[in-house]
């Protein structure tokens, strides 16, 4: 199995590689008040990715604080575990 995850891992990079060498043309990003960014394309495509990931990361933030907090409020009020049963008796 672990032989089969990194098979797939390296498939996958080799596949990245080829994508960014098959788009290494420079872009230019147009933005507001006559700024422009030259850069390659797969750098312009992995930054906009890496965004999307962090604020998607960012939008989960306020859920999982609000679940913690009511895993610990819930862990407060329940009641001890009962101790296990000794064998033999």
């Amino acid at each position: 199995m672990r032989a089969l995850t990194w098979a797939v891992r390296l498939t996958i990079f080799v596949l990245l590689v080829a994508f960014a060498a098959k788009n290494a043309d420079n872009v230019t990003l147009r933005f507001y008040f006559d700024l422009a960014l030259q850069a390659p394309l797969v750098l312009v495509l992995f930054g906009f990715f890496a965004a999307g990931a962090l604020f998607g990361m960012l939008a989960l933030i306020g859920t999982l604080l609000r679940q913690r907090r009511e895993i610990a409020r819930l862990s407060k009020q329940a009641p001890p575990p009962a101790p296990p049963p000794v064998a033999g008796l």
